[in-house]
Order: C-alpha cells, then sequence, then structure tokens
C-alpha cells in the first residue's frame, strides 16, 4: 500500500478482517440504515444488466455477484487489493474467475490485451472512495476501462452522494467519519456529474436516487467516443 493515503487505491480499504464481516456490515447496516438504499435495487441492478462476459472492478467480497451471475459465464475481477482479489476469487470459485491485480484510476494496458472485450462492467461503491470531483474521477475510471469493452456493452453501478440531496443523521455522522479518516472522498459529488460522464460515453442511461446512493447504468458506447478511443 502507498504510504499517502489520499493516493491509496481505494480497494484497499477491504483487508483481513473487514473482508470478513464487509458483507453483513453492508447488507444489515450501512445500506438500510444508513444509506438508505435496499440490498433488492442493488441485486435488481446486477441481475437486469449483468452478462455472460463480465468484468467487476473494485470487487469486495464479490457479494452481488453470488446471486446475479449464470453459470458458464465468463467473470473477471480487477481490484488494487490481493487480499480482496483472493477473498472474492473464493467465494466465487464455481465461476473459475479470472483475476487482474491493478489500480483503477491508472490506465490498464499493462494487464489487458488491446482485443479485449468485455460485455458488461461492474462498477459497484467505488467512485466515492477516490479522492477528486466525480465527474473527473469518474471519467478517469472509464476511459482507463471503456477500451477493453464491446461496443454494446452495459455498465452499471452505484455510488454515495454528498451534494444536494437529503442526508440522514447516521449518514452524515458515518461521511463525517469517513471525511476524517481520509476514506470518503464525496463532499462535493452530485447527480448531476454522474450524468455528465454517462451522457458523454453511452447511447442510453439511467440513474435512480436511492436514500444516499445513486443507481447508475449506461448502454452502448456512442460513435464519437468509440472514434476517441482510437
Amino acid at each position: 500500500m502507498m504510504k499517502n493515503k489520499e493516493q491509496s487505491p481505494p480497494s484497499l480499504r477491504y483487508q483481513g478482517k473487514t473482508l470478513k464481516y464487509a458483507d453483513r456490515f453492508t447488507t444489515k447496516i450501512l445500506n438500510p440504515l444508513v444509506w438508505q438504499c435496499p440490498n433488492d435495487s442493488i441485486e435488481k441492478l446486477y441481475k437486469e444488466r449483468i452478462s455472460t462476459n463480465h468484468l467487476e472492478v473494485a470487487v469486495g467480497t464479490g457479494f452481488w455477484l453470488k446471486y446475479s451471475l449464470e453459470s458458464g459465464s465468463r467473470l473477471a475481477l480487477l481490484d488494487a487489493s490481493q487480499e480482496a482479489l483472493d477473498h472474492a476469487s473464493a467465494a466465487l470459485d464455481r465461476h473459475r474467475p479470472e483475476t487482474f491485480n491493478a489500480d483503477v484510476t491508472k490506465p490498464l494496458g499493462d494487464i489487458f490485451d488491446a482485443e479485449e472485450s468485455f460485455d458488461s462492467l461492474g462498477l459497484t461503491y467505488l467512485f466515492h472512495l477516490i479522492p477528486g470531483n466525480l465527474e473527473l474521477k469518474a471519467a478517469k475510471v472509464l476511459d482507463n476501462l471503456l477500451p477493453y469493452v464491446s461496443p454494446n456493452v452495459s455498465v452499471f453501478g452505484a455510488t454515495i452522494l454528498g451534494a444536494e440531496i437529503r442526508r440522514p443523521m447516521l449518514a452524515m455522522a458515518a461521511m463525517s467519519y469517513g471525511y476524517r479518516k481520509k476514506i470518503f472522498w464525496n463532499k462535493n459529488d452530485s447527480l448531476g456529474d454522474i450524468m455528465e460522464v454517462l451522457s458523454a460515453r453511452f447511447r442510453v442511461f439511467n440513474v435512480e436516487v436511492q436514500g444516499c446512493a445513486v443507481l447508475f447504468w449506461g448502454k452502448g458506447l456512442k460513435e464519437g467516443y468509440i472514434k476517441s478511443l482510437s
């Protein structure tokens, strides 16, 4: 792990004992009580948008993939933490996942073949852990990943917003703690930011605010954006 916490890949927060209890903490406490984002909404997003040739980024424990990925699917996992990759791979062993240990905020040419082409891409609870303006950091992550997807790709995920939404007291307390510990970087992240990023890259997109979270998806790369990748 890098010494400068502000620049540490966000998935490195999931280490050791935190991985063991992450599923229960997220689904029993954070989502329903703090963020007020129903687990069913995220599960539905995965089931509706995932393909049989899927890349999951910042995997955590791989929890949402357990209930959405069809048998026989190709699954690739990308994370900056080898420990998180090992944990998720074990949980998803029946899918025989490929693993890639990399920081998604940096170019990925060293780990992916130029001919790589995933049909779906999952980005759940990643952006609010990356320093910087949401529009800029989401754009950077997507621009690093989209050269390795098919033109009709399905991209989906969720992030916690910090601006221009109603935040319950528990959420305000959790975010304040996250800011002090330099875990959360979403103080100014707004719905408009993620909409700008999606509209610039995808033919069709949708956003849905659930409590403090925004669930989003984009489908099919815009022709102009495809040309900008070449």
